[in-house]
């Protein structure tokens, strides 16, 4: 089903989820969000697109194997956790912050590094099965 409508509602529908994406990310700390339901809302985001233009259309913009961002994502996540460890010989997984909040995002600590390798990992997993199911189909 690929309409002029919903190829052009895609292509506006793009930017706006994935920017609605990086706000759930940012805004996990405080209310409900992170790194999880934000990485799922940009996967939505690509999976839409793929669905109105094409699998290759999709594959074109991203411009990269989904698959990459697992490893990339692991190893934020991972480096935020052992983070504290290695500059404040606190245990693993424990929040530090910088003194001084950002403009926009707040406070600026492991936490938000942590939830980026979150939304890094769940765009690349998911993103890799869908496409490998539609490539399969």
């Amino acid at each position: 089903m690929k309409t002029i409508i919903l190829r052009t509602a895609s292509n506006y529908l793009l930017p706006l989820l994935l920017l609605f994406s990086i706000f759930i990310l940012l805004r996990g700390h405080y209310l409900p969000g992170g790194g999880f339901v934000g990485g799922l809302i940009a996967s939505i985001a690509f999976v839409l697109h793929a669905f109105a233009n094409g699998l290759e259309n999709t594959k074109n913009l991203i411009k990269m194997h989904p698959g990459f961002l697992m490893p990339v994502g692991l190893l934020v996540a991972f480096l935020a956790g052992v983070s504290p460890a290695l500059i404040s010989n606190l245990p693993f997984m424990t929040g530090i912050w910088f003194p001084e909040p950002l403009a926009v995002i707040g406070m600026v600590g492991s936490a938000l590094f942590f939830d980026i390798g979150v939304y890094l990992v769940v765009i690349g997993v998911s993103l890799t099965i869908i496409f490998t199911i539609t490539e399969s189909a």
